[in-house]
């Protein structure tokens, strides 16, 4: 199992001890809309399949601080009181600062963002404000554990 999957579990318990609940997990229909969205308002992108299974997991997760973009709200099939920071939607407003263009976000926190740099295609954590690199990572699970790591410490 993933480390995130195993974090993901952890922030399950502590959410259910406060009457809260992780969101529902989206649908291969919901992801393909996702797909179309993003080619036609951000361009190709193929989304790291680790992203789509943790959409599958949770449709995307706000934690102590930590926010880990879902599926758009207007592209899913049920979403009767969702709130959520919705990938095409992030992406968009992030994007009207040209030199946020090179990436593509993936979450945020207080402190950082968490990135695809398209031309490396490397995962990054990036200081918030600034664009400067914090930490450079192999894939989108390991970003996503660090991510959660932080979030739960």
């Amino acid at each position: 199992m993933a480390q995130w999957k195993e974090l993901l579990i952890e922030i399950k318990k502590i959410e259910e001890k406060y009457g809260s609940s992780l969101r529902n997990p989206v649908t291969d229909v919901e992801i393909s809309k996702l797909q179309l969205d993003i080619q036609e308002k951000l361009g190709k992108l193929e989304l790291p399949k680790s992203y789509v299974d943790f959409l599958k997991t949770a449709n995307g997760l706000d934690f102590n601080g930590l926010v880990v973009y879902g599926v758009d709200v207007n592209l899913l099939d049920d979403h009767e009181g969702e709130e959520l920071q919705g990938f095409v939607e992030t992406n968009k407003i992030w994007h009207e600062n040209d030199w946020q263009k090179q990436y593509m976000f993936f979450g945020d926190s207080d402190t950082a963002w968490y990135c695809l740099e398209l031309q490396k295609a490397r995962f990054l954590e990036l200081d918030k404000p600034s664009g400067s690199i914090i930490q450079s990572f192999d894939s989108f699970d390991s970003m996503l554990s660090e991510a959660l790591q932080t979030a739960l410490t």
